[in-house]
């Protein structure tokens, strides 16, 4: 199998991935998103009702509202149409990216085939780009933090990312050659290891963001619950379309290669 094979196998798992987790997230994560815009704008509208005729002043918050009325783009097509297309151009890219990666790992990771592999390659994906760095820097709602400092918070978040993923490869690598040496075992149990010292040291280094305020708490548990189960859905979607599409793949190479060598031993 070539990488195109791994690549073209990547997006379309990518695609079955964002239309998985589009479902979820309008299911479970939009009615969330619904209750902490109406707490966002219950606590703004105090600031706008001082009179009649600053009600709806430019640059107020009714002015920019998240209802169906006044938003440049409606909460109906922020919910539709627009989770929809977030979800599908993340679930494709991601997709392809771990396509490539699985592309790279066919072959690397002991006697493993192809479709464990490609599996492997998903959950430490899943592991070390999305449920790691959520746990150290979780998903906030509408209400929720400063936007003075969004760019900081963005900032550590990424940096956090990368962090995790470096780890997650660094653990790979040893892994796979302590297993070499000294069994599967200990070689699974080493890169586990590895791993969670870099990111519990990182983690605990890097600063901690508490800009929660007086956000009701089982509001902001419910939101960061449906995000991390968005999530949990693309990966295990992704993971599970493309190593069952891998698999199929290998499956007809190994099928087509047995005819091969059962017609040049006639």
């Amino acid at each position: 199998m070539t990488a195109r094979t791994f690549l073209v196998s990547g997006l379309l798992a990518g695609l079955i991935a964002g239309l998985a987790a589009f479902a979820v997230a309008f299911v479970v994560g939009e009615p969330q998103v619904e209750t902490a815009i109406g707490l966002e704008e219950s606590a703004a509208a105090p600031a706008g009702a001082g009179s009649e005729d600053h009600a709806h002043a430019p640059g107020t918050p009714a002015e920019h509202s998240h209802g169906d009325e006044d938003a440049a783009v409606s909460r109906t097509v922020q919910s539709t149409i627009g989770l929809l297309t977030g979800n599908l151009a993340v679930g494709v890219a991601l997709g392809g990216l771990v396509g490539l990666a699985s592309a790279g790992a066919v072959g690397r990771l002991g006697r493993l085939t192809p479709r464990q592999s490609t599996g492997l390659v998903a959950a430490v994906g899943f592991v070390g780009f999305a449920l790691v760095p959520f746990l150290k820097y979780p998903a906030t709602p509408p209400a929720v933090g400063s936007g003075d400092t969004i760019g900081d918070r963005t900032a550590l978040y990424f940096a956090f990312v990368a962090i995790s993923l470096a780890a997650a490869v660094v653990a790979v690598l040893v892994g796979r050659r302590i297993a070499a040496s000294s069994g599967a075992y200990l070689g699974l149990v080493a890169g586990v290891s590895a791993y969670l010292v870099v990111v519990m040291v990182a983690g605990t280094l890097m600063p901690t963001v508490n800009e929660v305020g007086d956000f009701p708490a089982d509001t902001l548990w419910f939101f960061r619950r449906a995000s991390l189960l968005v999530l949990a859905t693309m990966w295990a979607a992704l993971g599970l379309a493309l190593a069952g599409l891998i698999g199929r793949e290998h499956d007809k190479a190994v099928a087509v290669q047995r005819r091969r060598e059962l017609a040049t031993s006639l």
